[in-house]
């Protein structure tokens, strides 16, 4: 008898330890989330440093008429950017593409899937 109080006492003594035990998958889930969304802002960002790139190097494209040496570098420059957009966004896209044929929901404020039909 004395050995049966003891383990129901110990069971209920860890009962409210099982059940914060819960509570950690949710708080992977949210660090999970947090990721992905800081990961979708930093996609963004590089898209707008890349158009930015871009829209510099078509500025110095066309103030430097006179040099032939900075036109030659500005113009590769901005084939640069194009290439960094290209990429960038179709990685992205197919990112997205993978979400929906695995049927990974996903949610945040940079979301691809609102992107495809």
């Amino acid at each position: 008898m004395k050995k049966s109080v003891k383990i129901v006492a110990a069971a209920l003594w860890a009962l409210p330890f099982l059940a914060l035990a819960q509570v950690n998958t949710s708080y992977l889930s949210s660090l999970i989330n947090g990721a992905k969304t800081l990961l979708d802002q930093l996609v963004v960002f590089l898209i707008a440093l890349a158009v930015v790139w871009f829209i510099f190097n078509v500025i110095r494209y066309t103030m430097t008429a006179d040099d032939e040496d900075k036109k030659a570098s500005a113009r590769s420059q901005m084939i640069w950017g194009i290439i960094a957009i290209a990429v960038i966004v179709s990685v992205w896209g197919l990112v997205a593409i993978l979400q929906n044929i695995f049927g990974v929901n996903t949610t945040g404020a940079g979301n691809v899937n609102r992107l495809l039909p």
